[in-house]
């Protein structure tokens, strides 16, 4: 039997606003996910080490704080150094929309401004966990 998807929801750096990555991370478990919440103040490399840990496919990230021009590239760089190129990194919060088109330069597949659908995130992720695995198995 296949196993359900596994998603590391995380708040990283100094942001310790984490009402919407509840949200979501409920969301996703309601969508028959199994969410791995990290809570707040979490280093990127606690992040992907908790990514690696559990196996995860993948990783949500919810930023208010500003930082996500750093946390996200650097994020996206250990997930490399630790063979996560099949792991979804995607993230939603307060992110000008002038900053995502560099976010995915950085392997940031998707970025969720507040207001986006639970449904919409939920299929996202139902959708896109399947072609990245995919992705890097034919790559």
């Amino acid at each position: 039997m296949k196993r359900p998807i596994r998603v590391v929801v995380a708040k990283a750096g100094l942001d310790g606003h984490d009402r919407g990555a509840k949200v979501v991370a409920r969301a996703l478990r309601d969508a028959g996910m199994e969410v791995i919440y990290t809570g707040v103040h979490q280093t990127p490399e606690q992040v992907v080490e908790t990514a690696l840990q559990e196996d995860a496919d993948a990783i949500g990230l919810s930023l208010l704080s500003g930082a996500h021009n750093y946390l996200f590239p650097r994020i996206s760089e250990l997930m490399r150094e630790k063979g996560l190129d099949d792991v979804l990194l995607f993230g939603g919060g307060i992110i000008p929309e002038a900053d995502i088109p560099n976010l995915r330069k950085h392997g940031v597949e998707r970025v969720f401004p507040p207001g986006a659908s639970l449904e919409e995130i939920t299929t996202y992720v139902r959708e896109a966990v399947p072609r990245k695995r995919g992705m890097a198995a034919s790559g």
